[in-house]
């Protein structure tokens, strides 16, 4: 439960209000797994759980994808390189990928927001590991163009054979010639094979449970969806009940849940 004070290698910017932060970690307790988050501490600040954004074979270069939304958060926007961040974890389960590496089915990543960031760990180990996966088709949405997260990583991307990058903003810019509206509008378009395939979902709730229900109306069985979740976690170990979403622990039993667990609770307000 104490942090490990690790320095800021490298602070990039990603957006306006969002950083990527690269701890370089000489002594890491754990490899991490795809979807994992850890807990980093600011004096001053707090604590804040943040997806961990960097590729798993690199467990000492934690790579942290943060927006300035809240107390720590914001502070954090401005840590630079050479400051020391208090790290926690990893902690949390993760995306499925052993499962989809065993049965060789393709991968449909839905990404909208930041929620891009708990899903690179998953396009690097695809790419990583290519022979073991199927194709792979990353649907990603913004607001703006100027939202976008990773643009020279999305060109990369879509260069590899088997892979397919698609983008879609909510309000266009000058200068944007690609597609405006939102991510289900990719989703009705794309061509894959629901019964081979396995959906993994990270965005606002609003936008996984429609995909959800696009998802379902194109033939995927839930079974096969996958959605990261997030809410407000404090001690990271099922203890202080800050995360719990009904019946579970967000920290704990997530965040990443098999759709089928939780899609009935995702239209329930209070939750």
């Amino acid at each position: 439960m104490l942090p490990r004070f690790i320095a800021i290698r490298r602070a990039l910017r990603e957006t306006a209000d969002t950083i990527t932060l690269e701890l370089e970690d000489p002594n890491p307790p754990a490899p991490f797994a795809a979807g994992q988050f850890n807990m980093l501490y600011l004096f001053g600040a707090g604590e804040a759980a943040i997806s961990i954004s960097g590729a798993p074979e690199r467990p000492n270069l934690l790579a942290h994808t943060i927006r300035g939304v809240g107390a720590v958060t914001m502070p954090l926007l401005r840590a630079r390189r050479g400051d020391a961040i208090g790290v926690r974890g990893p902690y949390g389960s993760a995306w499925p990928l052993q499962e989809a590496a065993r049965s060789g089915r393709d991968l449909l990543l839905l990404a909208g927001g930041i929620g891009l960031a708990p899903l690179r760990p998953v396009i690097y180990e695809v790419l990583r590991r290519r022979r073991e996966f199927g194709r792979l088709i990353v649907l990603y949405g913004a607001r703006t163009p100027q939202d976008l997260l990773y643009r020279k990583e999305l060109a990369q991307w879509r260069m590899h054979p088997g892979v397919t990058v698609k983008l879609t903003v909510d309000r266009a810019a000058a200068g944007w010639s690609g597609r405006v509206g939102v991510i289900t509008d990719l989703l009705r378009a794309a061509e894959f094979d629901p019964a081979e395939t396995i959906a993994l979902v990270c965005g606002p709730e609003v936008m996984m449970r429609f995909c959800c229900h696009e998802l379902a109306r194109r033939g995927v069985s839930p079974r096969q969806v996958y959605l990261s979740m997030e809410r407000n976690m404090k001690c990271a170990a099922g203890f202080c009940g800050h995360c719990q979403f009904s019946p579970f622990f967000v920290c704990r039993d997530g965040p990443v849940f098999r759709a089928d667990r939780i899609l009935p609770l995702l239209g329930i307000r209070e939750l």
